[in-house]
């Protein structure tokens, strides 16, 4: 039987991004995003509901991520969602869950990115002189 581990998260940054490397040299950048629901409340006020999850790129993705996101950067991550287990220095086991984004989509406009992401100069308008010189 096939089975399916697919997220979908459309939300904003609560934190910078944290970039550590492997010993392969493999760039893994992490970070938060909040995504909010709203219901309405007993006595009929609307009322957010804010949830946080933990979000893991890797390679390339990683790379993308560093550069351009920072706190407060709206993103859509296509993911699957990843368990990790682990002992603490008392012996008790731990776990983790987080998505693994597989797609990154950034969802700022160019100017709202940190002042580190090169922008290029926008293109002259060629169409700048005479309303009735536009050829459609």
């Amino acid at each position: 039987m096939p089975s399916v581990n697919k997220v979908f998260i459309l939300g904003a940054l609560g934190r910078d991004p944290e970039t550590r490397f492997t010993n392969t040299n493999l760039q893994i950048t992490s970070f938060s995003v909040a995504t909010s629901t709203f219901r309405k409340g007993g006595g009929g006020e609307r009322k957010e509901e804010t949830e946080w999850h933990r979000i893991t790129c890797i390679g390339r993705t990683a790379e993308v991520a560093q550069t351009y996101l920072s706190k407060g950067s709206k993103v859509f991550i296509e993911g699957h969602l990843r368990t990790r287990k682990w002992e603490n220095k008392e012996g008790k086991t731990q776990y983790s869950t987080e998505i693994v984004a597989d797609n990154l989509q950034l969802l700022d406009k160019k100017s709202d990115r940190p002042a580190q992401v090169k922008q290029a100069a926008p293109a002259e308008d060629p169409y700048t002189g005479n309303p009735e010189d536009i050829p459609f």
